[in-house]
């Protein structure tokens, strides 16, 4: 689950890391009021992505007339396919140093990575790619955690020494989000250093691990209506489907990621694009290839449906008959071609001619011909 700037930065409070007054704002209106109880704020959009400031989405204003027009400029405007539907009003820092202090999982190591750098204010992408030894990392035993001396350590390598204490302090704040709240990434960029030496949080990301929210109700309850990339990918969650929408014309449906990683490639290959990815899981019944196909034809771009099911426990005959089930509840007009394989493959194809529906012997081939009949 991914957390606005303002509902990551009530996190990092929580956790006792000092951020700055802030005030939601809906309206142009609200935008005004919290201006004149906080005095000048940064306006900023309230978007699940980076480079807001690049996009115009964030405005640092004196007076509250001049906080209603930026937020009537900010609220409705698109920040890389996100809509902005809200602002916050922070009160506005005077900033002696930014720096970049965050966490996230290395996969390669397999590991937690702590990360540090004077160079704070940009992209940690483009300080890695520009200059990677001004970011001090270090990995912590993910039993016990950073101890006091690695923590001192890394800041030092960072160049930020003189700032060790509090440094080290928030640092180890941060770090207990990954037990308290099972994050899988928290950034803090800008994390503000004033001149009184104060270390405060200009910015904030949070992306919590969705397999653990059963373990923080209370976190989803507060936050789950998470701006989503798409209604489609929004409605896939609902009911619970793996779903990525793509901008191809080729609905995509198979039971395991791997099936349908290879089935994207083949649609590609044969000349067509894939609307989506969709995988149902390990089975096929007919209730979840129903939710499958009925979020696929929500999108008006989709010309035709492939189907790729290995039936391996699940036999071949069963999962045809669901998918004959599921394209009669939905009335389907649309092209289908279905790659049935696995246990009992002869009987199931068998059934979906019998029901009308185009039949693939191998991968490649019903992906030739669902690419053939969508156009």
């Amino acid at each position: 689950m991914k957390l606005l700037e303002y509902q990551a930065k009530e996190v990092l409070a929580s956790l006792g890391i000092e951020i700055p007054a802030g005030r939601v704002a809906h309206t142009p209106e609200e935008a005004e009021s919290a201006c004149r109880e906080l005095g000048p704020v940064a306006v900023k959009a309230q978007v699940p992505v980076g480079g807001r400031g690049k996009a115009g989405g964030i405005a640092v204003v004196e007076t509250p007339e001049a906080a209603h027009a930026a937020a009537q400029r900010i609220i409705g405007m698109d920040i890389k396919g996100f809509k902005v539907p809200l602002v916050y009003c922070e009160t506005a820092l005077e900033i002696a140093r930014e720096v970049y202090l965050g966490f996230t999982v290395d996969r390669d190591a397999r590991a937690n990575i702590l990360m540090l750098s004077a160079r704070g204010g940009m992209d940690i992408e483009q300080v890695a790619e520009e200059a990677p030894e001004a970011i001090a990392r270090l990995y912590p035993n993910p039993w016990r955690g950073p101890l006091d001396f690695e923590l001192t350590q890394l800041v030092f390598e960072s160049g930020l020494g003189e700032h060790a204490r509090a440094l080290t302090a928030v640092i180890k704040k941060l770090y207990r989000a990954i037990p308290d709240f099972d994050a899988l990434t928290a950034e803090i960029n800008p994390l503000v250093i004033t001149e009184e030496g104060k270390v405060i949080a200009g910015d904030a990301k949070l992306e919590t691990d969705e397999n653990a929210d059963f373990r923080h109700r209370d976190l989803v309850e507060q936050y789950g209506a998470i701006l989503e990339t798409d209604e489609l990918e929004a409605e896939a969650k609902r009911r619970r489907l793996t779903y990525v929408s793509l901008d191809g014309e080729i609905g995509i449906i198979g039971n395991g990621a791997g099936l349908c990683m290879g089935t994207l490639d083949l649609v590609q290959r044969a000349g067509g694009k894939a609307a989506n990815f969709c995988d149902i899981g390990g089975g096929a019944r007919a209730e979840v290839v129903q939710n499958a196909m009925d979020v696929i034809i929500m999108n008006p771009r989709v010309k035709g449906i492939l189907i790729n099911v290995f039936g391996g426990i699940t036999r071949g005959d069963e999962v045809a008959r669901g998918l004959v089930q599921a394209r009669d509840n939905l009335q389907l007009k649309l092209p289908l071609v279905v790659r049935l394989s696995g246990t009992n493959q002869e009987e199931g194809r068998e059934i979906l001619k019998q029901n009308g529906i185009e039949p693939g012997t191998s991968a490649w081939e019903a992906a030739q011909k669902i690419v053939a009949m969508a156009q």
